[in-house]
C-alpha cells in the first residue's frame, strides 16, 4: 500500500475517534462546509495544516457535500531546505499544492522597530485572503486545533482582560464574501502528534526567521507557550480541565456576568437589574 493511502487509512480507522469524528463534528456542528463551496486549504508546512489537508481530501472523497478545494502554500521567505521539506511532504501525502511567494520575511526584516511576529501574522493573513479571491474561493481553511482555542481563551482572560475565544468560523471584515473556517476545532494536539508519530512523518516545526527574536519580546508567542504549559499542569489534576474550558465558552450564564460587549457597545448587568 502506498504511503499516502496508509496515512488516509489511519485517519479513518486508527484515529477515527480522536481525529476523524472530531473533524466531522466541527464541520457539522458549525456548518463549516456547505454545498458548492470552494475552499482554499492553507498549508504552512506543519503537522496541523497537513492533517487538515488530508481530512479535507477524505471528506471530499467520502462525504455527501459537493465542494471544491485548493491546497495552497504561501512562501513568506522560507529557506530552501524548509521549502523542499514542504514539497516533499506534499508529494508523499498526495496533496496537489500550489505555492505562491509573498516575501514577507524580507519586508519585516527591514523594519528596525515594532513587533515582527504580529506584523508578519497580519501580512500573511492579507496575502492569503488575496490569493483566495484570485482563486475564486469563498472560504479559507486554517489548521487551528482544540488546544489553540483553549490557549487563546486563557490568553484573553489573563492578558487581555476579556473573555473571548478563537471562533470556528468568521466573516472577513476587509474581503467581502470570504469566510475563514477551522475544521480541526475539536481535534486535540496530542491526537495530531500521535497520528504524526504513528505514520512516521516529519513536518516543519517553525520555519520563521524571527523565532529567536520573538522569544525575546512580549509578542504573545511566549505567552501562548505559557498557557500551553499551564493547561498541561492542570490536566495532571483533572483530565477534563481543557474540555471544561472549551465547554464553558459555549455555556455562558448571562445572569451571572457583570457585563458584556456587543457591536462595540458595552452593557452592564445593571441595565436590566431592576426589571426583575
Amino acid at each position: 500500500m502506498e504511503k499516502y493511502k496508509e496515512v488516509e487509512r489511519s485517519i479513518i480507522k486508527t484515529y477515527r475517534k480522536e481525529i476523524w469524528s472530531r473533524f466531522i463534528k466541527a464541520v457539522k456542528d458549525y456548518e463549516l462546509i456547505q454545498e458548492n463551496d470552494k475552499i482554499m486549504v492553507c498549508i504552512s508546512g506543519g503537522k496541523d495544516s497537513f492533517l487538515l489537508a488530508k481530512c479535507i481530501q477524505e471528506i471530499l472523497r467520502h462525504g455527501k457535500i459537493h465542494f471544491d478545494a485548493k491546497y495552497v502554500v504561501m512562501n513568506p521567505g522560507y529557506n530552501e531546505a524548509n521549502k523542499e521539506q514542504i514539497i516533499k511532504n506534499a508529494k508523499l501525502l498526495n496533496i496537489p499544492i500550489e505555492i505562491f511567494n509573498a516575501d514577507i520575511f524580507d519586508y519585516v526584516n527591514t523594519l528596525e522597530t515594532g513587533n515582527p511576529c504580529y506584523l508578519c501574522a497580519r501580512m500573511r493573513r492579507g496575502h492569503l485572503y488575496n490569493k483566495a479571491k484570485e482563486l475564486g474561493c469563498n472560504k479559507i481553511a486554517l489548521g487551528h486545533h482544540f488546544d489553540d482555542v483553549v490557549e487563546t481563551t486563557l490568553l484573553s482572560m489573563f492578558y487581555g482582560a476579556e473573555i473571548k475565544t478563537m471562533m470556528p468560523k468568521l466573516h472577513s471584515d476587509n474581503f467581502e464574501g470570504l469566510e475563514l473556517i477551522r475544521p480541526l476545532y475539536f481535534v486535540k494536539e496530542n491526537s495530531i502528534l500521535a497520528w504524526k508519530n504513528f505514520n512516521e512523518l516529519t513536518f516543519l516545526n517553525c520555519a520563521c526567521r524571527f523565532t529567536e527574536n520573538c522569544s525575546l519580546v512580549d509578542d504573545g508567542t511566549s505567552k501562548r507557550l505559557e498557557m500551553k504549559k499551564l493547561v498541561n499542569e492542570l490536566r495532571k489534576e483533572g483530565k477534563d480541565i481543557d474540555d471544561n474550558i472549551m465547554k464553558s465558552i459555549s455555556n455562558v450564564n448571562m445572569h451571572c456576568i457583570l457585563g458584556y460587549t456587543k457591536d462595540g457597545e458595552k452593557h452592564s448587568f445593571l441595565d436590566t437589574y431592576e426589571e426583575k
